[in-house]
């Protein structure tokens, strides 16, 4: 029996999300086009037998002179020192800089070198990647492919993981697929609404706060409040006849509903608090830095 945690690693966009929630096979991550969509770690429970692997979902590794930006990328990299192995996911579109960059933060742990989306290019051009970064063999404790489109690519990838645990007894019960807090799962959910429902700049200067959950037989009720910086940011968010602010609630509930399997009631409220992203105290506490 093994048991150990997995960070991912990677830049914003390389896929790191959505590998997590196709190895789940349950949607419990934020997946979205928009760049630094994750915010906080997440974690996923995955068996494979009779290992079990806990996986770290990370913000992405990128440069950015905002403050948010910056604890997101010191929370990745503390993940790297908080864990027994790391996978670090490269997009194949991406040329080899971006891992050059993770090999600079030299990680203590060993680590997977994993290639994602795989499946948008032809075999010929998976190979010529995999040559280019044959160079860092030495640095590597295997190379891999993977496409959450195709679950071939799941078990050597899971057996690969294995390998690098330590021998442990299990540190959740088998049948828990997160020890992430049921409310940030719900308060990710509303984000990625806001991400897939308005336009670039705006959910960035967002955030969102779950303030209540009501557990009842037959739905659960979720109430939450939607932060952002400026007044006309909060129309925009609520829309013309609160016909946008209807939008990201049901996207929102059908995501929530798709995990807990009950209907969900969601009461959105717009707040406006000037400058909150630049508010280190604040950042901290509500994103658990």
């Amino acid at each position: 029996m093994k048991s150990g945690f997995v960070s991912i690693i990677g830049r914003s966009n390389a896929g790191k999300s959505s590998l997590l929630n196709a190895l789940l096979n349950e949607k419990i991550a934020i997946v979205s086009h928009k760049q630094n969509a994750t915010r906080r770690k997440i974690n996923a429970i995955v068996m494979n037998e009779q290992d079990q692997i806990i996986f770290i979902d990370t913000p992405g590794l990128h440069k950015s002179e905002k403050l948010l930006n910056k604890l997101m990328v010191n929370e990745a990299i503390k993940s790297m020192g908080d864990c027994d192995l790391i996978v670090f996911i490269a997009s194949i579109h991406d040329d080899t800089s971006d891992y050059e960059t993770f090999l600079k933060l030299q990680a203590k742990v060993p680590h997977i070198l994993l290639l994602s989306k795989v499946d948008e290019v032809s075999n010929e051009n998976v190979l010529k990647k995999i040559s280019k970064y044959q160079k860092f063999s030495q640095n590597f404790a295997a190379l891999l492919c993977f496409s959450t489109k195709h679950s071939t690519y799941k078990k050597p990838l899971l057996d690969e993981i294995c390998k690098h645990l330590p021998e442990h007894e299990y540190f959740y019960d088998p049948e828990f697929i997160s020890d992430t807090n049921e409310k940030e799962i719900f308060r990710d959910f509303i984000l990625e609404a806001l991400y897939e429902n308005l336009s670039d700049e705006i959910p960035y200067s967002s955030e969102v706060l779950v303030d209540k959950v009501i557990e009842k037989p037959d739905i659960t009720e979720i109430y939450a409040t939607i932060i952002t910086e400026r007044q006309i940011h909060k129309s925009m968010i609520i829309g013309k006849n609160a016909t946008t602010i209807k939008r990201i609630g049901i996207h929102a509930r059908k995501l929530i509903s798709n995990l807990i399997g009950k209907k969900v009631f969601l009461k959105l409220n717009v707040l406006v608090k000037k400058s909150w992203s630049k508010d280190e105290k604040l950042l901290k506490k509500i994103n658990n830095y």
